[in-house]
């Protein structure tokens, strides 16, 4: 199986940790590893012969410093953001341009599991059962610990066997009042994006529903000094839309899964992350903090000292350009902040 991870998005949400030139996959969150090296590090047993990294050509050094080990020809480069549908498709081209066919599974950079092992087991499962039937996606989706309505959800129906179940359908951020009912019901499950597949399956999916995309990746494989003009004019579409939703139910599966998993994509889902106890701060750095309740605190100077004291609920985030602080309830609203920057011109700061 080769294991494709994905580290090129740019991580605007979790401004101003993540930023332009060096978002949040590259940032050291935890442990002093960025996710970026965690996720690397939860399939090394599977051979780094077998990982590759899909990043754009921007971060091409973030990614050699951090992952040494990576074989050169392993890091795919994408020279401008496209969306998921011509990054997937690339990586998938350039696998078969080196005679792969065989199972793939698409990971992603930017995200913590708290039981690595139990990552691995899933991926080995879900290897067997392509290789048994190669003509459908199985989807990992994980046991929802609390109604998270800013979250992708994935429902389940029959159970087809041991922890296998088909598939019925998705719900992306569902409103808070939805998202209580069915986390209730028990029949959806947190969709963590993971999905494993044959790869000549979903080239053949490029094929008849993108025929365009797919013959202009296949130049440019063939051919690669045309990439640099023929992949920025490809069409931006996300994966979901170009080839997910165009499958069949009886094309996938889903396999549940508790592994741990949490994607840090905001202030505030970060500290739920680290730090999950609503009566609990999660500090980082030089910092003092004093009868405050449900806090991110994070400083990146090593020479500035930041207090804090009786707050309640506040994303404080402090780093050698920029001092941030928002209510965690205003933090689906980053993108008005960003915005303002641009606005104002003070882009230098993104």
């Amino acid at each position: 199986m080769k294991l494709i991870i994905f580290a090129g998005g740019a991580g605007t949400r979790l401004w101003p940790i993540s930023r332009q030139n060096s978002p949040k996959q590259f940032e050291k969150l935890k442990e002093s590893k960025s996710t970026l090296q965690m996720a690397v590090d939860r399939v090394r047993c599977f051979g780094m012969e077998n990982i590759y990294i899909s990043t754009n050509e921007k971060y091409e050094h973030l990614v050699k410093e951090q992952i040494p080990d990576l074989f050169e020809d392993h890091l795919m480069l994408e020279p401008a953001k496209r969306d998921l549908a011509a990054a997937v498709g690339l990586a998938l081209f350039r696998l078969k341009n080196k005679s792969f066919s065989g199972t793939v599974a698409v990971l992603w950079s930017d995200h913590f599991v708290e039981y690595p092992e139990k990552f691995q087991q899933a991926l080995y499962k879900s290897e067997k059962l392509i290789n048994k039937n190669p003509n459908r996606f199985i989807f990992l989706a994980e046991q929802p610990r609390f109604p998270n309505e800013n979250l992708g959800w994935m429902k389940i129906g029959d159970e087809l066997s041991n922890e296998v179940y088909s598939f019925e359908g998705w719900k992306y951020r569902p409103e808070k009042a939805l998202c209580e009912k069915m986390f209730a019901s028990g029949n959806w499950l947190w969709n963590p994006g993971y999905f494993i597949f044959n790869i000549d399956f979903v080239l053949n999916l490029y094929k008849k529903h993108n025929p365009k995309m797919y013959d202009d990746l296949q130049r440019i494989v063939e051919n690669e000094h045309l990439i640099s003009e023929v992949y920025p004019k490809l069409e931006a579409m996300h994966f979901d839309k170009a080839i997910l939703e165009k499958i069949d139910s009886d094309e996938a599966v889903v396999m549940k899964v508790d592994f741990g998993w949490s994607d840090p994509g905001t202030l505030y889902a970060l500290k739920e992350t680290l730090e999950p106890d609503l009566e609990r701060n999660y500090t980082k750095g030089n910092v003092i903090s004093t009868e405050d309740k449900d806090c991110l605190i994070y400083n990146e100077e090593d020479d500035k000292l930041v207090v804090t004291h009786g707050l309640d609920g506040i994303m404080v985030v402090n780093t050698d350009d920029v001092t941030f602080i928002c209510h965690k309830d205003q933090i689906s609203n980053m993108h008005r902040v960003l915005e303002k920057l641009k606005k104002e011109d003070l882009e230098n700061y993104l």
